[in-house]
């Protein structure tokens, strides 16, 4: 795909201008310690070999999410492992602050499995629970037992059960790419493929149902948005217009649909009823206007725009206002993503006086930015529905990679994904 159209689809465009940081930046590293928790091997009563590991897969999720810190496992091998067997003096000179154990049975056909949460402190059960399932699903019995645990300790929802999208750029020849959009475990597991192109793919963004997909496809040599229902695989054109058609994002209803056009000669935001298909154009500015975002309110979209010189983000009402700036530090801001308290703006940033791109969250209230990535080149930021993580695109070792990063900074690492250059990554919302 021409570059230059990538690009201007994804409002990443440089442009010439300058402008004067409001406040200082605050650029903060997560040096603060996690909370230990030791997730014992769960017990298991079959005569075959589990093909996943739930102890391993649950401190992993409590992990990623930068509030524990899992102890491990070769501390652990000499100390009880089953609830009733529970020494909390053993725990304790161990460093482990929370405890978990677990237990599988067979249970006609299925497995049945129970777990429990000790607070080693003082020395009292906080949680137990029970779920069951076939052997396929031992890693959604997992995501779900860290989804409870996580809850129960901070008070916030886990997202440990949803999904991601990304698409893969496979080239085999100078004049062959083969371009998938693949599904996965918001982990990187268990990927599966919802769609293969010659043809480029971009911007893969989830209804709030979780149901329906929205993206870009160059299948007709130029980029057109489609609707996919995930579980039929149906899929439905939206736009057919002239020049750019790109950057779809659902109304937190589900209702409509925002994107970026540029039928009228310059790039700029509009809103379609699904149901109606009636068009709505939002802005207006001789600027580029580029990758809305919804608020909450479902009145409210946030987009880049280089009306201000550089790209910078704004805000602004879908029945009509003027938009109004709402970053100031650095000298690009783009890929706007809201917190789901809609406190924080996740975004792709620049300092001053640098070249290198960053993923940075910006709080609201206050102003102040936190780099949050230790990369470069940094693109496409999606948040997790509870804001605890956040997944970006980035280049290592002349491939595009995914990380994952917590949003108080303390966990960065690469997600295994599926072969050829990753992009373009889309967090799932809570799926029932």
């Amino acid at each position: 795909m021409n570059t230059l159209i990538r690009i201007a689809l994804l409002g990443l465009t440089l442009l010439v201008g300058s402008v004067q940081a409001a406040d200082p930046l605050l650029v903060t590293s997560g040096t603060d310690r996690a909370t230990p928790i030791a997730v014992v091997p769960f017990g298991w009563q079959g005569g075959t070999v589990l093909p996943e590991d739930m102890s391993t897969i649950i401190g992993n999720d409590l992990r990623n999410s930068g509030s524990f810190e899992p102890i491990p496992r070769q501390n652990m091998i000499s100390l009880p492992t089953q609830a009733s067997e529970v020494i909390y003096r053993d725990w304790k000179a161990l460093g482990a602050q929370y405890l978990m154990v677990g237990n599988i049975v067979p249970a006609g056909g299925r497995l049945q499995v129970q777990f429990a949460l000790f607070n080693v402190t003082t020395e009292q059960q906080v949680m137990s629970g029970s779920v069951s399932g076939s052997m396929d699903q031992l890693r959604d019995m997992a995501h779900y037992v860290a989804d409870q645990s996580f809850e129960k300790l901070t008070g916030i929802k886990g997202a440990f059960s949803t999904r991601m999208l990304y698409v893969t750029a496979e080239r085999f020849s100078v004049n062959s790419t083969r371009y998938t959009l693949q599904r996965s475990d918001y982990d990187g597991a268990r990927g599966v493929t919802l769609l293969q192109s010659r043809e480029p793919i971009l911007s893969p963004r989830y209804a709030p149902d979780g149901r329906r997909i929205a993206y870009v496809s160059f299948e007709q040599r130029r980029p057109r948005i489609f609707i996919q229902h995930i579980d039929t695989g149906r899929r439905e054109q939206i736009t057919n217009f002239e020049g750019l058609n790109g950057a779809p994002a659902f109304s937190p209803d589900g209702n409509r649909l925002a994107f970026v056009l540029s039928k009228d000669g310059n790039p700029e935001i509009y809103v379609m009823n699904l149901g109606s298909r009636q068009l709505q154009r939002v802005t207006n500015h001789f600027s580029i206007d580029t990758e809305p975002f919804w608020g909450a309110d479902g009145q409210t979209l946030y987009f880049t725009s280089d009306r201000a010189g550089k790209p910078q983000i704004y805000k602004t009402r879908v029945g009509g206002g003027e938009p109004q700036r709402v970053t100031f530090v650095g000298n690009y801001n783009a890929n706007p993503k809201l917190s789901a308290d809609e406190k924080t703006l996740v975004m792709i940033h620049r300092q001053d006086g640098y070249t290198n791109f960053k993923v940075a969250a910006q709080d609201l209230q206050r102003g102040n930015v936190k780099i949050l990535s230790e990369t470069s080149l940094d693109d496409s930021p999606t948040v997790a529905p509870n804001g605890t993580m956040l997944i970006y695109a980035t280049r290592q070792q002349g491939r595009g990679v995914l990380m994952l990063v917590s949003t108080n900074g303390r966990v960065r690492l690469p997600i295994p994904t599926a072969q050829g250059d990753v992009r373009e990554p889309s967090w799932s919302p809570y799926l029932n």
